[in-house]
């Protein structure tokens, strides 16, 4: 296993379009993306982009801010929200080239990883790893998109 490119921060919000409003008016993000649903993770999901080089220089990207908000009160960011009435930081994401034997590794040295392989908000596979195997941070491992897919 080798850490790979660090692709967002993800943050839990009470109210997306206040939290969208914060990065655009207070941060001074320039691209942020349209909100979108999630149903089978049950948030609403939106990408803040932090400026990176570009596909003209090294072919690098910014880390992006992940902005999730609950779509009813069964979703696990529901409870996290319940907890953080605020919001806050949410989990860590980073990519690897080849998921499965990403998961392979993690499971071969104990790690729990919670629930199956699923497609992402990137559209690329994902799973996610206990926040108590991972010195208290929920951690998203990523298959890194594919030229021509999302970043």
């Amino acid at each position: 296993m080798k850490l790979g490119r660090m692709n967002h921060l993800g943050y839990a919000v009470p109210d997306m379009d206040v939290a969208i409003a914060h990065y655009r008016d207070v941060m001074g993000a320039e691209v942020i993306t349209e909100p979108f649903d999630l149903p089978e993770q049950g948030v609403k999901v939106c990408f803040v982009n932090t400026p990176g080089f570009g596909q003209g220089h090294d072919g690098t990207h910014g880390t992006q801010v992940e902005l999730l908000s609950p779509l009813d009160e069964n979703s696990p960011v529901a409870g996290f929200i319940a907890k953080n009435p605020l919001g806050g930081q949410h989990h860590v994401c980073f990519e690897v080239p080849d998921i499965a034997a990403a998961r392979e590794y993690f499971e071969g040295i104990g790690k729990r990883i919670l629930g199956p392989t699923r497609i992402g908000a990137h559209g690329t596979p994902i799973f996610f790893v206990h926040p108590k195997d991972m010195m208290g941070m929920l951690t998203e491992i990523m298959e890194t998109p594919k030229d021509g897919a999302a970043h």
